[in-house]
């Protein structure tokens, strides 16, 4: 039996599209019998982005069967809306994770913002905000949005004003793009498709219209897709996303995935320190000092205690 390597474009629940890495060639593949999930409690066994190795089931009607995943370098998870205790996986094997946010039409409030980080950050995956439709922005609401790129960029997140429909700073964010591969995500109507279809015409990715009803988005793309752009250039567009649920994370690890937090954490009295009411917190004393932002730490309390701060 002869294993072709290929890479997962896209998923649609049990079928993939998989393009074999020699000649690109998209097959449509199934997976063999019981696949193990390499030790993950998650709702799909496969990601886009994965690299699996594959056997030519037949090659007239272009299908396929996995037989293993490449170990993968990472990935991106999140709690299971629908399966409770599982998690799902977005993507694998990503070099950087975009999230593209708005300030209003439809609004992205900064818990979902620090999840999100959080969720990257436990990867070891670099992450980038994009805030789009400036031009829906007054003078307060810009002066505000200036605020939150000064404390992102301050602790290490790359920062980016554009607005996709009127093409303005497209040129700066493609070239984050290059070379790499980037996952995109946010909630629906923030404009994902309409900036992959403005970089990328030749997609013609489906967009839809806010909903003036709720200000919130309505869901074009249902499941993650894999574009390529150019040489060793990809994006993954993901399902528009209401909710980011922390999946395998411990209350006690969620303050290491603070940048502004953890270059403190060695100096607080207690090793087990847990930031909240115990005596000699250097991020306690991060906050009154100023280092450490206060909706950056009402964001940490809240994936701390639980509590419904993913919208």
């Amino acid at each position: 039996m002869v294993l072709e390597k290929g890479l997962v474009l896209r998923s649609t629940g049990s079928w993939y599209e998989v393009r074999d890495v020699r000649d690109g060639h998209i097959w449509q593949c199934r997976l063999k019998g019981k696949f193990k999930n390499l030790g993950l409690k998650v709702t799909n066994p496969l990601a886009v982005g994965d690299y699996v190795r594959f056997e030519i089931e037949n090659e007239t009607e272009n299908f396929g069967i996995i037989h293993e995943i490449v170990p993968r370098t990472n990935y991106v998870i999140r709690s299971s809306v629908h399966k409770t205790a599982h998690a799902h996986l977005l993507a694998a094997n990503v070099d950087q994770a975009i999230l593209i946010a708005t300030l209003v039409f439809p609004r992205t409030s900064l818990g979902f913002m620090d999840r999100f980080l959080v969720a990257i950050e436990s990867f070891r995956i670099p992450g980038i905000i994009v805030f789009n439709k400036q031009d829906l922005l007054n003078d307060a609401m810009k002066e505000f949005q200036d605020e939150l790129m000064e404390m992102y960029e301050d602790i290490g997140y790359q920062c980016l004003a554009i607005t996709a429909l009127e093409q303005e700073g497209l040129q700066v964010f493609e070239e984050l793009l290059k070379g790499k591969v980037s996952l995109l995500s946010g909630h629906s109507g923030v404009g994902k498709s309409t900036l992959v279809n403005s970089i990328a015409p030749g997609l013609t990715i489906k967009t839809q219209e806010v909903s003036s009803f709720a200000n919130k988005g309505v869901h074009t793309t249902t499941f993650a897709e894999m574009f390529e752009l150019g040489k060793d250039t990809f994006i993954i567009d993901s399902p528009g996303i209401k909710e980011l649920g922390l999946a395998d994370m411990k209350p006690e690890e969620i303050s290491h995935y603070f940048p502004e937090m953890r270059k403190l954490l060695n100096q607080c009295r207690f090793n087990n320190c847990q930031h909240i009411n115990e005596p000699g917190c250097a991020v306690k004393d991060g906050i009154n000092a100023g280092e450490i932002s206060i909706s950056r730490y009402e964001s940490y309390l809240s994936m701390v205690g639980g509590g419904d701060n993913r919208k």
